[in-house]
């Protein structure tokens, strides 16, 4: 069980890595400036490896894991957080579930031996699923049926991927939900909630042989899952036809324009494309001066906002959005035909250099900054380790950033903007004409 530094410098984070015996990763990212620590168990399980017909099972397991265990009642874990004076949370993603406690670095010992029970050790009533599958309706109401831009969200979505499970909703689809039950939560459980399926990341006021000490003890113990089925998806066939859809609601304040791109993640050991990609987003769509900014809400004041993004950590393809809201007197169709124009133009003049160097000195300020931040730092790794990456992208990651070049952008862009491979929405009033 040998300790691996990646410490290239001083100025650097420090991060040490091990295994368990069981399987399980364990990293531990030292910042001794702040006694505070924060404990980050990651699962290689999210919405995306859910089974056909149960989708929202992995965020309704992640609601049930603060149930009773073999030596904790309900709300006990959180409960003794909060004496303690720290937070604790829990999210769901694609590609992941994880589960978080920030809190004295004196306390870190306390977390492992909760966090290590509710591992293996959940004990569901019916009382408990019924009542959490209540929860995560309501909860879906509130963020998703109430909001008339996440239902159109979910469209875009649904019609990017052919194949691919991210094309469901990581809350899932409401009429699944209503039929999670015992099984659907346990047999997700019981398959992807083990050591060697797990990533333990510990960030903060914590030396590594302190970590490995503790997480021998209360994780090591913790036998691994031998019939752990190899993580594999449904692959996208090639994308050949452009989609389009309309989303009407009676509740949409502001319509607007929204096209999607299926596009390439960040990958082990080759993470140059996704580099380009993510520094073209910040060109077109970072903020007041950007590319789309100053064609559309400036030069010719078609737009009041313009946007776009790209999600590049993710096991699998991910999507590259633009967005235009429109001046209240310019239609959609309007305002797709001047992005349309904006991208063409784009392609025509390139990059400007003081502007690539601009975006370059804000992300290396950025990366100077997510130091102070154990939270930050935590999720970073914690992320990429359940993506597919290593710990190695994640460090060469802000070098690769900074090598990017005009050039490496332009293919990009040119890569990228392939419209069988998009799709375009509009969001809409239901008495608005096309």
């Amino acid at each position: 069980m040998a300790l691996t530094p990646f410490v290239a410098s001083a100025a650097e984070e420090a991060v040490t890595t091990f295994a368990l015996d069981n399987g399980m990763q364990v990293v531990v990212v030292e910042d001794h400036r702040a006694p505070v620590v924060q404990h980050m168990l990651w699962y290689r399980a999210g919405s995306a490896d859910e089974p056909k017909g149960s989708s929202g099972v992995a965020h309704f397991l992640e609601h049930l894991l603060f149930k009773a265990t073999d030596k904790m009642e309900a709300g006990e874990l959180s409960a003794t957080v909060a004496r303690n004076g720290g937070r604790d949370n829990a999210f769901t993603s694609y590609d992941y579930t994880a589960y978080f406690q920030r809190v004295a670095a004196d306390r870190l010992e306390l977390m492992m031996q909760m966090e290590s029970d509710r591992m293996r050790n959940i004990r569901l009533t019916e009382d408990n699923i019924r009542t959490e599958r209540d929860v995560i309706i309501e909860e879906r109401n509130q963020r998703t049926e109430n909001d008339p831009g996440a239902l159109f969200g979910e469209q875009i979505a649904a019609a990017q991927y052919l194949n691919h499970r991210y094309g469901v909703p990581i809350i899932g689809w409401m009429h699944e939900m209503r039929t999670l039950d015992m099984q659907d939560a346990l047999e997700f459980y019981q398959t992807y909630y083990s050591p060697n399926n797990a990533v333990l990341v510990v960030s903060g006021d914590v030396t590594p042989d302190e970590v490995r000490r503790l997480a021998e003890e209360y994780y090591g113990v913790i036998p691994s899952n031998p019939d752990l089925p190899e993580r594999l998806r449904a692959e996208e066939p090639p994308q050949t036809a452009e989609r389009r859809l309309i989303f009407r609601d009676a509740r949409v304040a502001q319509p607007y324009v929204r096209r999607s791109y299926l596009a390439p993640e960040r990958d082990a050991g080759a993470q140059e494309r996704a580099a380009a990609l993510t520094i073209l987003s910040e060109i077109l769509g970072g903020g007041t001066t950007s590319y789309l900014s100053e064609a559309l809400q400036f030069d010719t004041q078609i737009a009041t906002y313009t946007a776009a993004f790209y999600r590049g950590v993710s096991l699998d393809d991910t999507t590259f959005n633009l967005i235009v809201v429109p001046q209240p007197n310019v239609s959609l169709q309007e305002a797709e035909d001047a992005m349309d124009a904006a991208i063409a133009s784009f392609l025509t003049e390139g990059v400007d250099a003081a502007q690539l160097e601009r975006i370059k000195m804000q992300i290396r300020a950025s990366e100077i900054y997510a130091r102070d931040d154990v939270d930050r730092i935590a999720n970073r790794y914690g992320q990429a380790l359940t993506s597919g990456l290593t710990i190695e992208d994640v460090k060469a990651w802000p070098e690769i950033l900074d090598a990017v070049t005009a050039e490496d952008i332009q293919q990009a862009a040119r890569d990228l903007f392939d419209r069988r491979a998009s799709v375009t929405g509009w969001l809409m009033r239901e008495e608005m004409t096309q």
